[in-house]
């Protein structure tokens, strides 16, 4: 990074602006990792579904973003980042309040419905909320602003996987039958973990058997569960659109830039390009190391359950947290691009220890992989946008469409878990390979930013 003389990252005369804009990294991490454990839940609930189909909610999730990425951008280049903020938030609003009548039917299908409207929301406000954060301010400390704004994204995850957690996962009457098995049968304890599931999984069917009214009961009772958080965060999120509303906001200079021009640009620009690439990839990884870490904790783990298999995501999160400030303060000193390739190049080793250890220890190697993935979208994001100018708003709707790896990375993953493992490798352990693959693919993008793309800011 160069020197010379000081710049802010944020102007004084911003900084309102910038602190509420920031809340929106907080808002839609809420809603990612309130999400992420819905994939174990429903299936657990809806007990006739298969990996690969609880995976649609991710699908679902995800698919929203790639969906509405580019109508987002050419919304906010015709009107204002403002405006686009408010239409987001009123789409997020719709499809949390969605869970209502969704949970009335008692049909799985208008979960991933309501989620993928909600998600239309989501792809509003972060193609409008990073390119917003980067104009606030110096281009030189950009990327280092987008850090320190998406350091409060993980504040946002953190609570929705409490939330999760402890409302949600702990409440499941499935939890609660799993509990009682092991407090009955106490040498669950020391056998392998795929005999135990298998032992209370036909437990589980002979209770359905024998009181199907009371399983009944408890599906209802376990689908109010899940529906009453999304219902409280449909209302939070309105009381933003009422506070966005009435804030002035800056305005920032259109440019007489029409976005096929962009486009056209943008694709002959070798670091935005692979930057998209980078950023599906990357988040292809997040999604699944955050989504089934509780299947890898219950297939690995003897005496695991889901509520404390998602404790693990809580501290998966709470390094994410601690390691995206301490990276915001290294990349004062570091370059962005090496930082972002020996940070991926370590997660790819972590993730070869998650897959063949297959116990407590490659357990905790997928938890340390967040400190790792901390520093890499919003990184990603910077490095690809830098010096695209007027283009930076169609150039953020290619990024936020890359979240698209979400969607798919773990539908693929839920089908390899369906399979019966190679070798040594179980189902679980297999698919995370994928993840392994990604990681690879951000280092060697890390690495061409610093040696081709931007060697002078290495």
């Amino acid at each position: 990074m160069s020197e010379g003389k000081k710049v802010p990252v944020v102007p004084a005369a911003l900084l309102g602006s910038f602190i509420l804009v920031t809340t929106l990294f907080s808002l839609w991490g809420f809603a990612n990792d309130i999400t992420n454990p819905l994939v174990a839940a429903f299936k657990s609930i809806f007990d006739n579904l298969t990996n690969a189909q609880s995976s649609t909610i991710q699908f679902a999730f995800y698919g929203g973003y790639a969906t509405m990425a580019i109508p987002a951008a050419l919304f906010i280049q015709k009107y204002s980042y403002k405006a686009g903020i408010l239409l987001g938030l009123a789409l997020y609003a719709t499809g949390a309040l969605l869970f209502i009548p969704a949970a009335n039917t008692m049909q799985f299908f208008w979960f991933p419905v309501s989620l993928y409207i909600l998600t239309f929301g989501l792809a509003f406000l972060e193609t409008t909320a990073n390119p917003f954060i980067l104009s606030m301010g110096p281009e030189e400390t950009a990327t280092q602003r987008l850090n320190l704004a998406q350091a409060f994204n993980p504040i946002g995850s953190l609570t929705g996987m409490v939330v999760a957690s402890k409302l949600i996962l702990a409440k499941l009457s499935t939890t609660q039958f799993r509990n009682a098995e092991l407090a009955a049968h106490p040498e669950y304890d020391t056998m392998p973990a795929g005999e135990v599931n298998a032992k209370i999984a036909e437990a589980y069917e002979v209770f359905k058997a024998a009181q199907p009214d009371v399983f009944s009961a408890n599906q209802i009772s376990d689908v109010a569960i899940i529906r009453n958080p999304y219902a409280i965060l449909g209302v939070v999120v309105l009381i933003m659109f009422v506070i966005f509303a009435f804030k002035k906001m800056p305005v920032t200079p259109h440019g007489d830039v029409h976005p096929w021009e962009s486009a056209k640009r943008l694709f002959k620009n070798k670091c935005w390009t692979e930057g998209v690439l980078a950023q599906t990839f990357y988040v292809a990884a997040q999604i699944t190391c955050w989504t089934f870490i509780i299947q890898y904790a219950m297939e690995n783990v003897p005496g695991m359950t889901m509520s404390r298999a998602q404790n693990f995501n809580i501290a998966a999160m709470l390094i994410f947290l601690i390691s995206r400030f301490i990276c915001t303060f290294l990349l004062k000193f570091l370059t962005p691009s090496k930082l972002l390739m020996q940070l991926a190049a370590l997660a790819a080793v972590l993730m070869l220890a998650t897959i063949f250890l297959q116990n407590f220890a490659g357990l905790i190697c997928l938890v340390a992989i967040s400190g790792c993935m901390s520093l890499m979208f919003p990184t990603i994001y910077g490095i690809a946008l830098d010096g695209t100018g007027d283009d930076a708003k169609i150039g953020s709707a290619g990024l936020v469409f890359a979240i698209v790896g979400g969607a798919l990375m773990p539908l693929a993953m839920g089908f390899v878990m369906d399979g019966d493992g190679i070798g040594m490798l179980n189902a679980v352990s297999l698919s995370f390979f994928m993840p392994f693959v990604c990681f690879v693919a951000i280092a060697i993008f890390g690495y061409r930013t610093f040696k081709i793309h931007h060697p002078n800011k290495a």
